[in-house]
C-alpha cells in the first residue's frame, strides 16, 4: 500500500440527486486498488472503508430515471462487518466502475491468497462426526 491513498485513486464519484443527475449531496465514493471508501456528511462526517478483497459480488441496477440521466446504482456484496451491502447510489460511469470492481476484487483476492467460502447448508449433519462413521470423533 502506498503512503498516500490519493495517488492511487481510480474512481472518485459523488452520490447525485436523481433529478438531472446533479451532485448536490454530501456523499463521496473513492475507489482505489485496495479500498472502497464512502464518506458521508457535511458537518458530522462518517468515513467507511471496505477492503477490495472482501468484495464477493457486484450488481448494477438502473431505474428508468437513472438511465435518462446517465446514472446507476452499484451494490457490492461484501464480507465487511460494517457494510455487508455497500451501495454506491446514483453514480456516473456505473458500468465502468462495476467492471473495475469485479476485476480488481478478484485480483486483490489472488494477491492476498484469500479464499471465498460459501455455507452450503449442512444443517442436518453432525459436525462432531467428521469421518462419518456414526461415532462422534470426540468419543473415539
Amino acid at each position: 500500500m502506498s503512503e498516500n491513498k490519493e495517488l492511487d485513486v481510480v474512481f472518485s464519484e459523488r452520490k447525485r440527486i436523481l433529478f438531472f443527475g446533479l451532485p448536490w449531496t454530501f456523499t463521496k465514493y473513492t475507489i482505489t486498488p485496495e479500498y472502497i471508501t464512502m464518506r458521508q456528511g457535511l458537518l458530522n462526517t462518517t468515513e467507511d472503508d471496505c477492503y477490495m478483497y472482501k468484495v464477493a459480488d457486484v450488481k448494477l441496477t438502473t431505474s428508468l430515471m437513472e438511465r435518462i440521466f446517465g446514472l446507476g446504482t452499484i451494490i457490492c456484496y461484501t464480507g465487511d462487518v460494517t457494510n455487508p451491502e455497500l451501495k454506491l447510489i446514483h453514480v456516473k460511469h456505473s458500468k465502468d466502475i462495476k467492471a473495475y470492481l469485479l476485476s480488481q476484487s478478484e485480483a486483490a483476492r489472488l494477491k492476498r491468497r484469500t479464499l471465498n467460502t460459501v455455507d452450503i447448508g449442512a444443517h442436518g449433519a453432525d459436525m462432531a462426526d467428521l469421518d462419518h462413521d456414526g461415532i462422534p470423533d470426540s468419543l473415539e
